[in-house]
């Protein structure tokens, strides 16, 4: 059964037609990133068996500025000895552009990390500029053109809040954004980022928003910060929902027993991917309709975008 207003059957056609519908996610999404000190031969070892979806090598706040430079090497190290990223990306946190820091950082080009996660940033030309460094050191290392990804830590600074909808088109190595509560705190001379509550204050709500607005209007992944009490499992499990049902499609995660709970609440569970394709089917069953009833809900394009959105995301994550 049919309900609803009819589009011109052509309209509806090219919309079911189009790349943005079928192709889902341009590249795998990333549901886990797991921070691992770049200077801990224990941690590195144990992170690969991990089941995040990728890591992040930390040379930033994980490491003390007396051990960068052996972070470095070791970070470098890492990188070369797992060739095979198949299963899980391997990211390197590096020091802000503003450090002397991160020029010396960059030597993990070298290795060629799936991407680098650049903190403190004050805007999309932060990440130009980090862009223009990679299109050299990758020629230099042999390292494949534009496969190094970009993703800026983008709420760290206050100048950055004001920059969110910027970073469309700034760089095609431009992989996702993400946010961070505790160094914008810092900066701004607060003593806490929380409400008695337990809640954000509200700038930190407006950084979390303008992330994931920003990310979408980039057309980029947005990631969740990190949930910073890894005690506390029941906590992280009802953030990242909260952050899925948002419109964040992945997060950090700062220890290795939450990224498991975060895996979870970022793949589709069994009743979405019957109740989407459920969806799908009644569309197809329907050419030339825009809208469509199915137990008595009324259903558009958008309901049949997000339905797609999640098959695919099941498909790439089966449960």
């Amino acid at each position: 059964m049919t309900m609803g207003t009819q589009f011109v059957p052509q309209e509806a056609e090219e919309i079911m037609s189009t790349p943005e519908l079928n192709a889902g996610v341009k590249s795998a999404p990333l549901r886990s990133m797991l921070f691992v000190p770049g200077d801990s031969e224990r941690k590195l070892e144990k992170s690969i068996s991990s089941p995040a979806d990728a890591l992040i090598l930390d040379l930033e706040d994980a490491v003390a500025p007396s051990r960068t430079h052996i972070a470095r090497g070791m970070v470098l190290e890492y990188l070369k000895s797992r060739p095979d990223r198949s299963r899980q990306k391997l990211w390197v946190r590096i020091n802000p552009l503003t450090t002397p820091a991160a020029l010396l950082d960059l030597m993990v080009v070298a290795g060629a990390p799936d991407g680098l996660m650049l903190p403190k940033v004050f805007s999309a030309q932060d990440v130009t500029k980090l862009s223009h460094f990679l299109d050299a050191l990758e020629v230099r290392e042999g390292v494949p053109q534009g496969s190094i990804r970009i993703m800026p830590v983008a709420t760290e600074t206050p100048a950055a809040l004001f920059t969110l909808g910027g970073y469309a088109g700034c760089s095609p190595r431009l992989a996702g954004l993400t946010w961070g509560a505790e160094d914008i705190a810092a900066a701004l001379g607060a003593s806490t980022n929380r409400r008695p509550n337990g809640e954000y204050d509200t700038v930190y709500q407006l950084a979390r928003a303008l992330c994931l607005t920003g990310a979408v209007a980039a057309d980029v992944q947005p990631i969740d910060t990190i949930w910073s009490n890894f005690s506390d499992p029941t906590g992280l499990e009802a953030d990242s929902q909260f952050a899925r049902r948002s419109g964040f499609t992945g997060k950090i995660a700062i220890h290795p027993n939450q990224v498991e709970i975060i895996n979870q609440a970022f793949s589709p569970s069994a009743e979405e991917v019957v109740w989407s394709q459920r969806v799908v089917d009644v569309f197809a069953s329907n050419p030339g309709l825009g809208t469509v009833g199915l137990e008595g809900k009324m259903l558009d394009m958008p309901h049949l975008k997000q339905a797609q959105r999640i098959l695919e995301l099941a498909a790439r994550f089966p449960q």
